[in-house]
């Protein structure tokens, strides 16, 4: 009974400071993650001003299903149709950006003189910009509409989701300490039988379930349904050996394809606003003041690197995929920090023990100053691109809007990349399930038969020979990349 009225007391006391730091923060006009940030600090142990949490196990516990819900209300937000409509644009961004953040982020964390890991985990919390700084900015701004922030939000969709495979990824390196190995392939198989099984869910069992009780099914069942989908996704993925993160998402992925998927999303959003703001809290008490003044030098090392490589990359991103210089500048000068994600890996890497007690208040911190420049650079990107025009000799401009020029329009690039996207993830699907399927007959079938005949390193020489004869037709299929391109496009 006392365990439990310190988890009532604890939870009482996380809802008021939050409650009362998010009307401050209404007022300033700023984003409620910094609110929740705050308040976390301000009860967390390390600030003795204030009553502060008894049980902070049993936080990190409810911000672990905090991480559960929010990656459940991100797999509702998304479908293949909404892949489909941000076109070529948001796809070549999304992949400049992470790209080059992650090798720019691995390189600083080395040059700092950090551990491999620490730089490895530096490059993943940097390679994605925050959705719900970037929208509310937006919103307040009125931009939402705009051309360049239709196309930033639907890089960061797309951010957003390499960001689960990311994390599933490091979590093989992690626990690997290496990015080779079979141990890799393994997890990259796995990951495919778990997608495999998200497909049937997805397209068939559950949406037919859903329209056949449509009638009959109350707002609480149909809750109560979702749920129970989240959480059971969740034990299949930490099963298989992949992270809870994961499972939530997919689940979340496969409501979003059915028709109650607004429904469904209007009944969770409840829950995971609570549990959220328990997640962001219970990252500010990671915030130690001591060992931000002594890394205060790296922090502002990061935090350029983060605005300066963000907004250079997104704006070289947007201009490589055809779009105009105006577009390119405002849509790069918009995903100029970290956020959440950064959050949800900093805390994959703590929970693993692979990554230094400094990264994560490290990374908050970075956070929480880019989150306060980001209004700054939207507001002046469009000021920035007049200096720019009218500094630029024309024929650097020119050639900066070549893209533009063409006349094949938008709507026609962007309905080419859409088929070609589309395709190319069946195609790769297909291929990389056959893939595995011939290294599981090799390595559990072929190997113990050859094994009867010859023995030794002959022995497994003779089986990876003959399964990568049989890969050969399967990797050249996935790999001709213009062949397919032309025919799907043309």
């Amino acid at each position: 009974m006392e365990q439990l009225d310190y988890l009532i007391s604890d939870l009482a006391l996380i809802l008021v400071v939050a409650g009362i730091m998010t009307l401050i923060f209404k007022k300033l006009k700023q984003p409620v993650v910094l609110a929740y940030i705050i308040a976390g600090f301000l009860i967390s142990p390390n600030f003795r001003y204030l009553p502060t949490v008894v049980d902070v196990e049993d936080i990190h516990v409810w911000a672990n299903i905090g991480i559960v819900f929010l990656m459940f209300g991100l797999g509702l937000e998304f479908s293949f149709k909404k892949i489909a409509t941000v076109g070529g644009s948001a796809f070549v961004t999304a992949m400049t950006v992470m790209m080059a953040m992650i090798l720019i982020g691995y390189t600083a964390g080395q040059l700092l003189g950090w551990a491999k890991m620490d730089s490895v985990f530096l490059g993943g919390m940097l390679s994605m910009s925050s959705t719900m700084i970037i929208l509310k900015a937006y919103e307040e701004y009125k931009l939402k509409k705009e051309k360049f922030a239709q196309l930033v939000l639907g890089t960061l969709v797309l951010e957003d989701i390499g960001g689960i495979f990311m994390m599933i990824i490091l979590s093989t390196v992690a626990v690997g300490q290496s990015t080779s190995g079979l141990g890799l392939f393994k997890d990259i198989g796995m990951l495919i039988l778990c997608l495999m099984i998200w497909l049937v869910l997805g397209i068939y069992l559950i949406p037919t379930f859903l329209k056949k009780v449509s009638d009959h099914i109350s707002d609480e069942l149909l809750l109560i349904i979702s749920i129970a989908l989240c959480l059971g996704m969740v034990v299949i993925a930490n099963l298989i050996g992949f992270s809870s993160a994961l499972g939530a998402f997919l689940a979340g992925s496969i409501l979003a394809g059915t028709l109650q998927a607004k429904r469904i999303e209007k009944l969770v959003k409840p829950i995971k606003d609570l549990f959220g703001a328990v997640f962001f809290v219970s990252v500010g008490m990671m915030i130690e003041p001591q060992l931000l003044i002594e890394y205060l030098g790296p922090i502002l090392i990061i935090t350029v690197v983060t605005i300066l490589g963000q907004m250079t990359f997104a704006t070289l991103g947007i201009l490589f995929s055809g779009q105009s210089l105006h577009t390119a500048i405002r849509g790069g000068f918009s995903m100029v920090q970290i956020g959440e994600f950064s959050f949800i890996v900093a805390t994959l890497g703590m929970n693993l023990g692979v990554t230094s007690d400094f990264l994560y208040p490290i990374v908050v911190c970075v956070s929480v100053i880019t989150t306060f420049t980001t209004p700054i650079f939207i507001k002046h990107s469009e000021k920035v691109y007049d200096f720019a025009k009218h500094h630029l000799s024309p024929k650097l401009y020119k050639f900066l809007n070549r893209h533009t020029s063409e006349q094949q329009s938008t709507a026609d690039k962007d309905w080419d990349w859409q088929r070609y996207i589309i395709k190319f993830f069946i195609r790769s699907s297909i291929c990389t399930a056959g893939i595995f399927v011939v290294y599981i007959g090799g390595t559990r079938f072929l190997q113990g038969f050859v094994q009867q005949y010859i023995q030794g390193l002959a022995a497994n020489i003779l089986t990876a020979v003959v399964t990568c004869i049989f890969m050969i037709p399967l990797i050249s299929i996935m790999c001709s990349k213009k062949a397919f391109y032309i025919r799907s496009c043309g």
